[in-house]
């Protein structure tokens, strides 16, 4: 016989987990659906309102695209002239903060929950991800829950951050490692120059 390494009918949410009566999660959800996603590119301000109106923190001069998915505003805090990247997701089980000036790119994937897979009644559980001031998360990219990346650093194209990051470096690959220190001052030259 397989053991029970996960009886889901054991699962119970704990209690305030959400942060918010059920009403008002679906609330949000329907209000995320109808006025938040459909509306247009350049009504950044509109989308900031909506999100400080259900709880959420957010800067001046934040740049945040409609595809950006939120599953509780009330756990998230954004640092003045950041940018969310289209399809980015914000999967605020738990508080998710993303400092001033940093960049989230597209389709990256901040996860502040998970399941403790040695218990079989599978616990929800959630920790906080810290973004640090400029840092740059790249297309792509995975965070785990309790992760905290330092001011500045740059995490390349599709890496998965399970671990703390610290600041002021480039780090690339799955798991996420330092490759090197980010160097300001220097503009990349152009590939391919054609005449």
């Amino acid at each position: 016989m397989t053991p029970p390494y996960q009886d889901l009918s054991r699962f119970t949410m704990p209690e305030n987990f959400r942060g918010r009566p059920g009403w008002y999660v679906q609330l949000w959800w329907v209000v995320e659906a109808l006025l938040f996603r459909p509306s247009p590119q350049f009504l950044y301000g509109w989308r900031r309102w909506l999100l400080r109106a259900f709880g959420a923190t957010v800067g001046p001069g934040v740049v945040i695209r409609p595809t950006v998915r939120t599953q509780f505003p009330w756990k998230v805090s954004i640092g003045e002239h950041a940018w969310i990247g289209d399809d980015v997701v914000l999967y605020s089980l738990g508080e998710i903060h993303i400092g001033p000036h940093a960049v989230v790119s597209q389709k990256t994937y901040l996860c502040t929950g998970s399941h403790d897979p040695e218990d079989p009644s599978f616990p929800i559980f959630s920790l906080p991800i810290y973004v640090g001031a400029q840092c740059w998360l790249a297309t792509d990219v995975y965070v785990a829950p309790g992760v905290t990346i330092g001011a500045g650093t740059l995490v390349g194209a599709r890496s998965s951050v399970f671990k703390d990051l610290p600041a002021g470096k480039v780090c690339m690959g799955s798991p996420a490692r330092v490759v090197k220190d980010r160097v300001t001052g220097s503009v990349p030259a152009e590939k391919n120059e054609h005449p």
